[in-house]
């Protein structure tokens, strides 16, 4: 009796059919559910610096969140799911710490008066488990407060943000703990000055008045930035008002009263020709402070 002879990539080809559709039934009969902790990213400019964080986000639900969802005492992941990633694209300083660009894990430690924020190099771990403080980047600790408004999930944010400078919140029912983004804003800044105005001459007539703004926003040498100011307006071959609302603050800040004021009415004059009612509204404060 003669055996029939098996085609096994015949059957190599039923078999795969088979286990494709038992996976499609099983991928296909899942019922599609919202995230409990949903993933969030958020982002901005810190000076020069852009932040990311990627965070994963719980509610409390009715549940404790002080000293329950959110431990005391013990290393958290400052989220929910993997750990909260923060990253930097250039150097910053966390509360006066320097930090080297790059991403990092922030890991917390919180009590009910104090929070130890913790940036870590090592990005594998699911939350906490595996931690190890050997590969700490940093560790500070900051004030734990404890405000009035509820907030139902965890929600990190930026806030006060200055030209350098933003706080990032962390925020959750009653608990709160911040601490602060710096960037070394001034030092590049300065340093472009120093290529562009001091040692060489703009192509671009509208630097002297990004040099000129920049030094009085600093406080800094109010001479030298009225003549990069005056640079600027006879440069640019034509009259604009914002160039002069500045020449007029600057040699107010020279103690210049009487020809800040008569700088300021022409700002004001060539707003109103231009349509710029802010910068009408700027100047007629400008002025009236000038009277006082």
């Amino acid at each position: 009796m003669k055996l029939p002879i098996c085609n096994f990539n015949k059957i190599k080809s039923v078999v795969l059919l088979v286990l494709l559709s038992f996976w499609h039934l099983g991928t296909n009969g899942q019922i599609a559910m919202p995230a409990p902790s949903p993933t969030f990213e958020i982002k901005g400019p810190v000076g020069f610096s852009e932040v990311k964080v990627v965070y994963s986000r719980p509610s409390a639900k009715g549940r404790k969140v002080a000293g329950n969802l959110i431990p005391y005492h013990e290393v958290w992941r400052t989220g929910a799911n993997a750990s909260t990633k923060i990253s930097f694209s250039e150097d910053v300083k966390l509360n006066g710490n320097a930090v080297p660009a790059g991403e990092y894990a922030l890991y917390t430690i919180f009590t009910e008066e104090t929070a130890t924020i913790i940036l870590s190099k090592n990005l594998s771990w699911w939350g906490a488990l595996g931690y190890d403080p050997k590969e700490d980047q940093l560790r500070f600790d900051v004030p734990v407060k404890h405000p009035s408004s509820h907030y139902e999930t965890f929600t990190i944010s930026f806030s006060d943000f200055t030209s350098n400078s933003a706080n990032l919140n962390l925020k959750w029912e009653h608990t709160k703990a911040m601490f602060s983004i710096e960037s070394d804003v001034d030092g590049k800044v300065m340093k472009e000055i120093k290529a562009k105005l001091m040692d060489g001459t703009p192509e671009n007539p509208v630097s002297y008045y990004y040099g000129a703004s920049y030094y009085y926003d600093t406080d800094r040498d109010p001479e030298l930035a009225l003549q990069w100011i005056d640079k600027a307006i006879t440069g640019s071959g034509e009259q604009k008002y914002w160039e002069f609302h500045l020449k007029a603050k600057i040699q107010a800040k020279n103690g210049d009263i009487k020809r800040a004021l008569a700088t300021a009415k022409k700002s004001m004059e060539l707003a109103r020709i231009g349509e710029n009612m802010d910068y009408v509204r700027l100047n007629e404060k400008l002025i009236a402070s000038l009277q006082q």
